[in-house]
């Protein structure tokens, strides 16, 4: 990686404690991101809520060319990351990584996938229909899509996940190789390195105690 902010650190926090939540068994996942605490009155007692960091609505254009919007997610559990097709560093490995978890749930109407190109100029969507055609995706279960350089970098920023445009660095994007797990409530529940197979398992470990979670609330 080239650079190294704020959101790095963050999320080399968040990937720890994946690490210590799975080591100690929890049941239930943690919740990521910025939180902040909300007073209400309740039977006339004041309690106090936390108002959890969650993805806002999005407008993107995908591989068949159609709009995607959060809608497409509404009910679903769902995996996101960031990537571009030409990438000559981590994408491939970490978009096979992910192919893999879209293998094991394909057809499971509970779960979505979405990766973001992060090339603005060059990713539009008969690219990127070249690419999952290539990679072996077969339905709409897993979108990919582009959109302007503020917006796919300003959503970045929402996962957590850096990235950006830099002529010194691979293929002239730098980026972080996260696949981010999302909650139905649109929730960042989990962060694990798509490089990294031991992460990957952790992921796959994550996603079917965060199913069994939604599955209980709902």
């Amino acid at each position: 990686m080239i650079k190294h902010t704020n959101l790095w650190c963050s999320l080399l926090v968040i990937v720890s404690l994946n690490m210590v939540s799975c080591d100690q068994k929890t049941t239930k996942l943690p919740i990521y991101g910025h939180r902040e605490p909300v007073e209400r009155t309740v039977n006339g007692k004041t309690v106090i809520d936390t108002i959890y960091q969650t993805i806002p609505d999005f407008s993107f254009l995908n591989q068949d060319s159609a709009i995607v919007t959060q809608s497409f997610f509404d009910d679903k559990v769902y995996i996101a990351n960031f990537f571009f097709t030409h990438c000559p560093s981590i994408c491939p490995t970490m978009q096979r990584n992910m192919l893999k978890v879209y293998e094991d749930y394909k057809g499971d109407d509970r779960i979505a996938f979405i990766s973001h190109s992060i090339d603005f100029k060059y990713d539009q969507p008969h690219v990127l229909k070249a690419y999952a055609n290539k990679l072996g995706v077969t339905n709409d279960q897993w979108q990919f899509v582009n959109g302007t350089k503020a917006d796919i970098y300003g959503m970045s920023e929402k996962y957590l996940v850096y990235t950006a445009e830099d002529a010194n660095a691979p293929g002239g994007y730098d980026h972080q190789g996260y696949l981010v797990l999302i909650d139905k409530e649109r929730r960042i529940r989990g962060a694990y390195d798509g490089t990294d197979d031991e992460q990957v398992n952790k992921l796959q470990s994550d996603l079917k105690i965060l199913l069994e979670e939604q599955n209980s609330s709902s």
